[in-house]
């Protein structure tokens, strides 16, 4: 079966979309880190993957302070799976 041809419009639509997931991304994730009290401050989609026609969006989780980076390792560790 032949692949079938997108128009600009759609390619454009699609793009969007993925962008669109990305940033929905970002904002759950920034929800969720509130939520046990870390904040990534440059934590958003990368505008440089959002670049170019048909955009692969990556969500960039940026540089935070040690303290920071220690409190996300505490919660994590605290959610993680423990052997018994």
């Amino acid at each position: 079966m032949g692949k079938i041809m997108m128009t600009a419009t759609e390619r454009r639509d699609e793009a969007g979309d993925r962008v669109r997931a990305a940033e929905e991304a970002v904002a759950r994730l920034r929800a969720g880190l509130a939520s046990v009290g870390v904040k990534l401050p440059s934590l958003g989609v990368d505008p440089v993957s959002c670049a170019g026609g048909e955009p692969v969006p990556l969500v960039d989780l940026g540089r935070c302070s040690i303290e920071t980076a220690l409190r996300l390792s505490a919660q994590l560790e605290a959610k993680a799976p423990h052997d018994s």
